[in-house]
């Protein structure tokens, strides 16, 4: 596969994504254990569909693939969706698809190379996501980042035969201070 080292970070860059990824997208996608992270599991994605979604998407502004240095591996994707250019606000939307690069501080790595981006190229003043209540790891790599609850949308996602809520997280361009895009000019 061939990916463009866009955002460098210490492990990391962040790549545009690649048309050849999708078969590996739909797999991570078809994985209880990936998906039950992201409220996506009740959705039966096919290769063909995803196809649908690379194409539609093709031309977004802020998505990637996330990628190892040392080997040049695609293991997941962040991005920032939803973007409104007027009250200069996005949602960030991240998921590392290969378990083996799990609780090792890629995904950490990979927001923070994402709101250096949103931030300081986009010029965002404010970055938002939901997160299941039950997932521990993500919020607690969220907040690491800077992120703060805002709000909680109660039993809002149906997985496994129970209700769980969401957690309304953001952060502002001014709660953010540190550079973490290591190939930048100036």
């Amino acid at each position: 596969m061939k990916y463009f080292k866009k955002l460098v970070g210490e492990r990391i860059y962040l790549s545009p994504k690649n048309s050849e990824d999708i078969e590996k997208f739909t797999e991570w996608l078809n994985d209880f254990e990936i998906t039950d992270y992201t409220g996506r599991s009740g959705l039966l994605l096919t290769l063909d569909a995803e196809k649908e979604y690379m194409e539609k998407n093709k031309n977004a502004e802020a998505s990637f693939a996330i990628v190892t240095l040392d080997n040049d591996e695609m293991i997941g994707t962040v991005s920032l969706e939803q973007i409104d250019n007027i009250n200069r606000s996005a949602t960030l939307g991240i998921f590392i698809g290969n378990k083996e690069y799990w609780n090792n501080s890629y995904g950490t790595e990979a927001i923070k190379l994402i709101l250096d981006y949103g931030f300081n190229y986009k010029n965002l003043h404010s970055i938002n996501l939901e997160v299941m209540s039950f997932n521990g790891r993500a919020l607690k790599c969220y907040k690491k980042c800077g992120f703060k609850e805002v709000g909680r949308i109660r039993q809002s996602k149906y997985i496994n035969g129970r209700y769980y809520d969401s957690i309304v997280m953001d952060i502002l361009k001014e709660e953010f201070i540190e550079s973490y895009i290591k190939n930048k000019n100036i």
